[in-house]
């Protein structure tokens, strides 16, 4: 064997594999979100929110046919449908150009690790950092409120609000990401998050409503751009898991609940978000890859 060939050989040997890059990468971008205390804020939102609907829900005030705990668990996933889109998308959407910008794209890429390293460490920490506080807390909640109050835990809405929550945090998280990688200033790829947050939150009721009234659209194109936006269908699984009917959308609620039932409405709320997050982060990891960003 050459020493040329040995050499080759030594350093393919040598190389560290993917796991261990996409590793070392993970950990200092936790080190990262650490040192911002971005993860202490989201857990302190968490916990702040959870505190308050305990205390101001359990009352014994019917609403939507039950009390307790289910009230307290519905009402936080109301706040939380809109709340985690905004989280994920001020949390993903600066980090590749900010990295782009200060030169710290170009130092990590002159060490043996790829784009392809680099996303994926990025994507897991900051999914992380959002989802791992509210699988925490949101059982936590349901779990005081049931040793402090005496109510039991609704485990079957507790488990359809983690995962449409989780659904909706990977949607806008994809989206986010590829704001950042797509978006070269920051402070216009701010505009932007803050834009499409706008949006979604604007195609809830009030603005598909606004929609009917301005241009007088058919019912179906109506429901084809409530479903084309994952915080309307993150709300309808929520919904359809606390009352099947959805009578509190009116005629609205009973023609989804006939046609579509509760299972496919819950189905749609996490299936959708997913694939619309993963569409995005799709993009924007072929963008990473194939375009000069040093």
């Amino acid at each position: 064997m050459t020493s040329a060939g040995a050499g080759a050989e030594a350093g393919a040997v040598s190389r560290p594999g993917p796991l261990a890059r996409i590793g070392a990468l993970a950990r200092l971008e936790m080190g990262e979100v650490l040192r911002s205390r971005w993860l202490i804020f989201c857990a302190g939102l968490y916990a702040a929110l959870a505190g308050l609907f305990l205390l101001v829900g359990l009352r014994e005030s019917g609403v939507l046919g039950f009390t307790g705990m289910a009230r307290v668990l519905l009402s936080l996933s109301h706040a939380l449908v809109l709340l985690l889109p905004l989280l994920a998308l001020t949390g993903t959407g600066l980090i590749v150009n900010r990295a782009r910008r200060d030169g710290t794209l170009e130092l990590l890429f002159s060490h043996p690790v790829t784009a392809g390293d680099y996303f994926a460490a990025v994507t897991l920490v900051r999914y992380a950092a959002l989802v791992v506080p509210l699988l925490v807390f949101m059982p936590g909640l349901a779990l005081l409120g049931r040793a402090v109050f005496g109510h039991a835990v609704p485990w079957v809405f507790l488990f359809r609000a983690l995962s449409v929550s989780a659904a909706l945090l990977w949607s806008f998280v994809g989206v986010g990401l590829a704001i950042s990688v797509l978006v070269v200033e920051p402070a216009k790829a701010m505009m932007y998050l803050l834009l499409v947050w706008v949006l979604a939150v604007a195609f809830l009721d009030f603005g598909l409503v606004g929609l009917m009234l301005q241009w007088r659209l058919p019912p179906v194109a109506v429901f084809v751009l409530a479903g084309v936006n994952p915080v309307e269908t993150a709300r309808l699984a929520l919904l359809s898991g606390a009352e099947p009917t959805l009578g509190t959308l009116g005629p609205v609620g009973f023609y989804l609940a006939d046609r579509l039932g509760g299972r496919l409405l819950f189905t749609a709320g996490v299936i959708w978000p997913v694939a619309v997050g993963t569409v995005a982060w799709l993009v924007a990891g072929y963008r990473l890859r194939t375009r000069d960003l040093v």
